[in-house]
């Protein structure tokens, strides 16, 4: 298990586009295994390898909902993914929410993405396939994709709505307050 620096918003890396992994090798493997790592030790749902300091076109996601306590999620429910060289092959739809990133801790911004993306990829054993997200793997992909190509989510974010986490369950539980009044 390797944890790994995480970028940080203002480092060049992020705004670089990756090149394409033309062999799946033990390093590759292990650097998909340490993302992994990173992204759960950090509490993330997806990252990306530039996030990491590598610009080869791999993301891994997990967007796998929390079971019930004392629970397991059966293995057809796991949704777990690990992506090289995806490129959304289909889009539709509109979905518009509050997104965060490994590499800007601690803040998100209202970032509108599609509802429903279909992305073609190769995973870890070599072998490609198709995969149709909606709602939160939708954005995941979108998400871990953009950094692919050196952008972050920040560009995509409504004028003056990014904003601190603290700021944000402020936001909510104040709406929440209104709602139940």
């Amino acid at each position: 298990m390797a944890i790994l620096n995480v970028r940080q918003l203002g480092d060049e890396i992020l705004t670089k586009k990756c090149k394409p992994v033309r062999v799946i090798n033990a390093r590759i493997r292990q650097l998909v295994d340490d993302m992994y790592d990173t992204m759960y030790d950090a509490c993330g749902v997806g990252l990306a390898a530039p996030q990491v300091g590598i610009l080869k076109r791999i993301v891994v996601i997990d967007v796998t909902p929390d079971p019930p306590e004392g629970e397991e999620i059966p293995e057809d429910e796991v949704m777990r993914y690990t992506m090289i060289n995806p490129e959304i092959i289909e889009q539709s739809g509109e979905q518009r929410g509050y997104e965060g990133c490994l590499s800007y801790v601690g803040m998100s911004g209202i970032v509108t993405r599609p509802e429903h993306v279909k992305v073609r990829f190769t995973d870890i054993d070599g072998d490609e396939y198709e995969l149709e997200g909606e709602g939160l793997l939708a954005r995941c992909i979108c998400h871990e994709l953009d950094h692919l190509d050196g952008h972050m989510y920040t560009e995509r974010a409504e004028a003056g709505s990014v904003i601190s986490n603290e700021e944000l369950a402020k936001k909510q539980e104040e709406q929440q307050e209104q709602e139940e009044s």
